[in-house]
């Protein structure tokens, strides 16, 4: 199980390749405030002085730490290879292949590559420095050093210090892979514990969660650390480790760590008899390296899993961009023709991407036939915008000077086709709302069915203009035929059609039987046919009594003589009076514009409503079943039928190749980019099962 480290130390070098964190590897991340000896704590694990020192903040990138642990064989050989003097070494990734045998060297270019990226001014930089040392004293760990909690920004620090730092930890340690390794000096309060505080925030259970206790040795006079140590004070599961850090002194008079690792054993003898074996530098050395190899295994299946998945999308990704274009003719036939059969695919709802959030194609096309044209035709009032008046008018006005006997044809036909002329804008707009579904299905097929097509954007802009085109041509075309639809309703209004010659003899029998309804209600003493006769005669003496038949003035003066509310429905003052010295003009008289009808007028009325609403259904029925089809026939199929021979009528020539088929810029690198990392991820994957060929998972 000890190689497991090794392991993801390769891992790690496969992704730095490609410079990415796309995989969260197993690591050991190291949090603290400043000052707290987190840096001390590195160099202990390490046995040398390699990190910079100083006041204030001094770690401002993430240090990447790599503790390989070589054997003799091994450092043999490796120094024979490499001209190395030395049994212990180091190597940065961003030196490539330089290797350091002198530690001051490592520490000064740790500062010098801080400095480089992120300045003198003390800020501090999200890009990680990887170095990697090769020991025969050190055990297997991967570690990370973060700049330390802070609170209050010193010099020209940013004003923000504190929460630049606290999202730069919070990016390491939120890697459910990672141990947290939560460093809190001795001589200050546990229960104010800041690495403590984040370490839970993210990790409430304290399963990847380890507690270091520095600087032992520097509490106050007759105070100890063993309830903190026994984890009495505050708990945590992987356990609490104290250790005794150099002192400032002691860095100063360059005291070797070897021998304060020493002094720090006897320390724990004399201090914490009891608990010396489980504490120290050396036992939190091997702790670490246990913790980190178990929590290796338990992450290797994930990591497995996570990898295959990346390695699936990335070379889908790199198909996507293609290969580079060597047959320039073939390679834009193909294009076109693909565009055209995913096109036509997604009208007839056979293509390979289906949409599962919308509506698309031909199934949008459906949906506006039957659900959106449909409903609007079947809320269109076949009376609506006509009022009982406008009827009366209508049929006054085509009767003439004469009174008439029947309801006048012309009157209906007038009427009826005001109603259906209503059809026209719903039918129109149909086809609008096809038109722009079609114009939507190009961008669906750019962005789903074929990807190729962003490689090449001056052929993707060019495909669309003529698509569009198309579509654009074709839209007057379709809108004439929908509107000669409604035209020829409008030409001949067929009454001898059967639906209408059934509805009209419905309603002649209908009115048959309220006119026997009537004659059955008259009084039994008066005759049937007298009182006909009777009311026939009255009503001509009437008129002729009143100044002729139809006369205005009878009107009036009859409206005169009824009842109040029938003269209040009159609403027309009284004419002029010739004896009073005024000439009378029958031009000038006010027309009743509302009035109580009398019942032929309102029988009329009823009648023609009826034969309009009867015909304006038949009619709405042909135009729903029409409009669709002839859509349909002007503007879907032939666009389908002629939309490749028109791409290749307008794009497939010689003198359009080489500027059709131009790459966007940064489609190259791209294309680097995804085979780079697709080759990582096939390397990883690899490594993985050289695991498990050696048992070792």
């Amino acid at each position: 199980m000890e190689a497991l480290i090794p392991v993801v130390n390769k891992l790690q070098d496969v992704f730095n390749t490609v410079g990415t964190d796309i995989i969260q590897l197993p690591q050991i991340v190291v949090v603290g405030t400043q000052s707290s000896g987190k840096s001390s704590v590195l160099e202990s694990l390490v046995g040398r002085d390699v990190l910079p020192r100083g006041t204030g903040i001094v770690t401002r990138r993430p240090l990447i730490l790599q503790l390989v642990h070589i054997d003799p064989e091994d450092r043999r050989k490796t120094s024979e290879e490499n001209g190395i003097d030395g049994e212990e070494w180091g190597k940065f990734l961003h030196t490539k292949n330089k290797i350091f045998t002198d530690f001051e060297e490592i520490r000064q270019e740790i500062e010098a590559e801080t400095q480089r990226i992120s300045g003198n001014n003390k800020g501090i930089s999200n890009e990680p420095i990887h170095l990697r040392i090769f020991s025969p004293h050190v055990v297997n760990l991967t570690l990370v050093d973060l700049p330390g909690i802070t609170k209050v920004p010193v010099g020209d620090q940013p004003k923000d210090i504190e929460l630049q730092i606290r999202e730069l930890i919070f990016k390491y340690i939120f890697n459910p892979n990672s141990i947290i390794l939560a460093v809190t000096a001795a001589n200050t309060d546990m229960a104010t514990s800041e690495a403590l505080k984040v370490a839970r925030e993210v990790d409430p259970d304290g399963r990847r969660t380890l507690a270091v206790v520095t600087k032992l040795d520097l509490m106050d006079a007759g105070t100890d650390a063993m309830d903190v140590l026994m984890g009495r004070v505050i708990p945590v599961k992987l356990g609490i480790i104290g250790v005794v850090n150099r002192s400032q002194l002691d860095i100063n008079q360059k005291k070797l760590v070897a021998d304060a690792i020493r002094d720090e054993y006897a320390f724990l003898q004399k201090k914490y008899p009891s608990l010396a074996n489980r504490n120290g530098t050396k036992y939190l050395a091997r702790t670490l390296n246990r913790l980190l190899m178990h929590h290796i295994r338990d992450c290797l299946p994930d990591l497995k899993t996570r990898i295959n998945v990346l390695a699936s999308q990335y070379q889908s990704l790199l198909n996507s961009y293609g290969e580079p274009v060597e047959d320039k003719s073939s390679t834009l036939l193909q294009l076109i023709t693909k565009f055209a059969a995913e096109y036509c695919h997604t009208i007839e709802g056979t293509a390979k991407y289906i949409e599962t959030t919308e509506l698309c194609g031909g199934a949008r096309i459906c949906y506006i036939f039957h659900e959106t044209f449909g409903r609007t035709l079947e809320s269109v009032d076949p009376l609506g915008g006509l009022t009982t008046i406008d009827v009366l008018t209508a049929i006054r006005n085509a009767t003439g000077p004469r009174p008439a006997l029947f309801v006048p044809e012309v009157s209906f036909e007038l009427l009826v086709k005001r109603q259906v002329k209503r059809l026209e804008d719903p039918s129109l707009r149909c086809v609008e709302l096809v038109h722009e579904e079609m114009q939507r299905i190009i961008q669906h097929c750019s962005n789903y069915s074929t990807q190729e097509l962003l490689r090449f954007p001056k052929l993707h802009d060019a495909i669309v203009e003529v698509v569009t085109s198309l579509l654009r041509k074709r839209l007057p075309v379709t809108n004439e035929m929908v509107h000669n639809l409604v035209a020829i309703e409008l030409a001949y209004i067929n009454t001898k059609h059967p639906d209408f010659a059934d509805a009209c003899g419905l309603m002649n029998n209908n009115i048959e039987e309220q006119r026997r309804n009537r004659m059955r209600d008259l009084p039994s003493a008066v005759p049937r046919d007298k009182a006909a006769a009777s009311g026939s005669q009255s009503g001509a003496a009437s008129e002729q009594t009143d100044g002729g038949t139809g006369n205005w003035r009878g009107m009036l003066k009859k409206g005169e003589d009824g009842p109040a509310t029938d003269r209040a429905m009159l609403q027309a003052p009284p004419p002029a009076n010739p004896h009073k010295g005024y000439a009378v003009n029958l031009l000038d008289v006010p027309v009743p514009v509302s009035r109580k009808l009398s019942s032929r007028e309102q029988r009329d009325c009823e009648v023609i409503e009826r034969l309009i609403k009867s015909y304006f259904l038949i009619v709405r029925k042909n135009i729903q079943d029409s409009v669709p089809k002839a859509v349909m026939h002007f503007l879907v199929n032939h666009v389908k039928d002629c939309l490749q021979s028109e791409l290749v009528g307008q794009l497939y020539k010689t003198g359009l190749l080489d500027d059709l088929l131009t790459e966007s810029e940064d489609m190259a690198q791209r294309r680097n980019e995804a085979a780079d990392m697709l080759k990582a991820l096939q390397k990883a994957s690899q490594v993985i099962a050289e695991i498990r060929e050696t048992h070792l998972w």
